[in-house]
């Protein structure tokens, strides 16, 4: 995961705000994690969103991320609740926790941040390398619609902040077919009584992966395929399905 991809996570505040009431993933992980009493492994856990509840279940946790402000951000909201998780600011892709798990996974698609066959690659090897005999890797990425992505999208919407200004974002979608990466530009503008007063740009790459790529990807490294479902509820996956929830394990 490149350090210089993780300009939408600048502000962690405004990334709570957006996905605090999200429990889908969350309910899918605690099914089979409820039992496990060894140390349980989020990889890009951000803020944790969905290690901070696990925690509170009585599950040991320990979050990984790359970004300090996500990672603080994190840390606060356990002392707030007196919980004592394990953070980490690490590389996924290069780990060295010193344990190893019966479960790690990886929310929020962050998959698709791990731009080229490389950097899956390493990916799969840190994982396995944390990983207990038998252990599972369940992960979620954004399912590759190609007729969506082809089109490629510009679209803008507006809305009042906190302070009564006006805010204005003008997202535009680019889709490179070579490297399978989707490029994403938002424009932000906040205006005051029609003046603009702020501007700022924030731009991500995110790399699609189809799924047979992503079944060969795992027995490449050694990984048993167990499920594919077309999200965290466990829907068929289909054509259509926005995410591709993957459940795998190493021998």
């Amino acid at each position: 995961m490149s350090e210089t991809n993780l300009e939408k996570y600048q502000n962690p505040e405004k990334y709570d705000e957006l996905y605090e009431h999200y429990q889908d993933d969350y309910l899918y992980i605690m099914e089979y994690a409820r039992h496990i009493n060894r140390p349980i492994i989020d990889l890009a856990c951000g803020t944790g969103r969905v290690t901070i509840p696990l925690s509170k279940k009585g599950l040991t946790m320990i979050g990984v991320d790359l970004h300090a402000g996500m990672l603080d951000r994190a840390k606060q909201k356990a002392t707030q609740e007196q919980l004592d998780i394990r953070f980490e600011q690490q590389d996924c892709s290069n780990l060295d926790l010193g344990v190893q798990s019966p479960l790690i996974f990886m929310t929020g698609n962050s998959f698709q941040h791990f731009l080229t066959n490389e950097s899956q690659d390493a990916l799969f090897e840190s994982v396995k390398k944390h990983l207990a005999s038998g252990g599972g890797f369940i992960f979620d990425t954004r399912n590759p619609i190609l007729a969506e992505l082809s089109a490629g999208d510009v679209s803008e919407e507006r809305y009042l902040n906190s302070n009564n200004q006006t805010v204005i974002e003008k997202h535009t979608e680019e889709y490179d077919h070579h490297s399978q990466i989707l490029h994403c530009t938002t424009e932000t503008i906040i205006q005051e009584r029609e003046q603009s007063i702020q501007q700022s740009t924030e731009s991500i790459a995110l790399r699609y992966t189809y799924p047979l790529e992503l079944k060969r990807l795992l027995a490449t490294h050694g990984f048993e395929w167990i499920n594919i479902h077309g999200s965290w509820k466990k829907t068929v996956f289909e054509e259509s399905s926005p995410q591709m929830i993957v459940h795998c394990k190493i021998g």
